[in-house]
């Protein structure tokens, strides 16, 4: 006879049953009630301060509301959030209809920086001033930066070597190319012969004042003649023609940040190495920043993104109507925005923060406001003390001191798509 044997369950029969599909079902039904109920136990609180707020300056009455969602919030969560302060304010007497009908216009805006969500309702009523008010609520979906590190590659080709303090450099692409190097006393025109660098013009820069102790200095490529170059208190025109001169003066003019595309500008402390913080347009309604030693901007669908290297030592966020703080992300104080093919089409390179004898660069995606590491560390042979965007927007110039011979570098810094 036979003995019998005990068969245990067969693992694909047990998924593939219709009692499995019934279970599955029914979690995520559950999954997504606790969801919607954890997003309005969360933000029950600031929806009733910003309601508070909100009809505290237009009284009851007809408004007009608008919203958007600038943070990494989900479009269902979103959408129960506006549907529960719209609630909020009807319970506090707003009635809403379209804005040709209403005695106020309320923009609601959802944003966010790494720790909190910032809830902002812009409200104009008549001919007078908008008011802004705000809360901020914190997040419970706060996560370290994601490493994607194969993401994209930096690349580094090295332009020019100088024992004086270098403070810029660019190439003007051409059959033969031309580099342009920018220090504290002149202008050096070289011509590309036979894959060299020949020096083709020198162009002495005139300054009746001495440079503060940490000079600092932007060459900028111009349309209606060759480049401007930026100096603490001084800028320098050079002419249009085929034969170069170079015109310097007195200034307070601000300086270009970004390339040519990103409209950037931003005053210069011409006693310090710093900018001032006051900005020219500025982002959006902010024409003001904390101080700061490099910025650039980011473009977004619907608002434009600005990052500052504070002399605080902090990244500060301006969107054109908040401007929120970072936090520690281990950045230096340069940092630049370059337009690549690469994953959203723009990278903010980094420098790392603290002194040593090296320094590196390394790449970010913004998807939000939140930084994503999108390249290895790019090692350099010494601190990077300047870090430019090319006018052109898809290369940026860092200079470089080698710690070990004191030597001046410019490298043009490219990214480049990991396949």
């Amino acid at each position: 006879m036979n003995s019998g044997v005990y068969n245990s369950r067969i693992l694909q029969m047990l998924i593939l049953s219709p009692r499995f599909f019934r279970f599955v079902r029914l979690l995520l039904v559950f999954l997504a009630c606790s969801a919607a109920f954890l997003v309005a136990d969360d933000f029950r609180l600031p929806e009733e301060q910003l309601a508070h707020k909100i009809a505290g300056i237009t009284g009851p009455g007809a408004v007009f509301i608008e919203f958007s969602n600038r943070s990494s919030l989900p479009k269902p969560a979103f959408d129960t959030l506006r549907r529960e302060l719209l609630t909020e304010l009807a319970s506090l007497g707003l009635r809403f209809v379209p804005a040709d009908q209403a005695a106020a216009a309320v923009q609601f805006s959802l944003s966010q920086d790494l720790q909190n969500y910032i809830w902002i309702a812009e409200i104009s009523q008549g001919t007078n001033a908008p008011v802004v008010t705000m809360v901020a609520s914190s997040r419970s979906d706060t996560a370290p930066m994601e490493h994607s590190l194969a993401a994209l590659t930096i690349r580094k080709t090295l332009l020019w070597q100088q024992n004086v303090r270098m403070l810029d450099a660019t190439v003007i692409e051409g059959s033969p190319s031309h580099l342009i190097v920018l220090d504290t006393e002149k202008i050096v025109a070289y011509r590309n012969q036979d894959n060299r660098w020949q020096a083709e013009q020198f162009l002495p820069i005139v300054h009746p004042h001495p440079w503060p102790r940490d000079a600092r200095g932007r060459l900028v490529l111009r349309r209606d003649h060759l480049l401007d170059a930026y100096l603490p208190g001084t800028l320098c025109q050079s002419s249009g023609g085929k034969t170069l001169t170079l015109t310097c003066r007195t200034s307070d003019d601000p300086w270009p940040l970004g390339s040519e595309q990103s409209g950037l500008n931003a005053f210069f402390a011409p006693t310090r190495n710093y900018f001032t913080g006051a900005l020219a347009p500025g982002i959006g309604k902010q024409t003001t920043a904390a101080p700061f030693y490099s910025a650039t901007v980011l473009p977004r669908e619907k608002y434009t993104l600005g990052l500052f290297a504070g002399i605080d030592g902090q990244i500060h966020m301006l969107d054109g109507i908040t401007d929120r703080s970072a936090g520690k992300l281990g950045w230096g104080s340069n940092l630049a925005a370059i337009h690549s093919p690469c994953g959203s089409g723009w990278q903010v390179l980094a420098t790392r923060d603290g002194l040593g004898s090296s320094d590196t660069v390394t790449a970010y995606e913004f998807p939000d406001r939140e930084p994503i590491i999108a390249s290895q560390p790019l090692e350099l042979d010494g601190p990077v003390t300047e870090l430019w965007p090319e006018s052109e927007g898809a290369s940026a110039i860092a200079i470089v001191r080698d710690s070990e011979t004191g030597v001046y570098e410019a490298y043009r810094l490219t990214v480049a798509c990991n396949q």
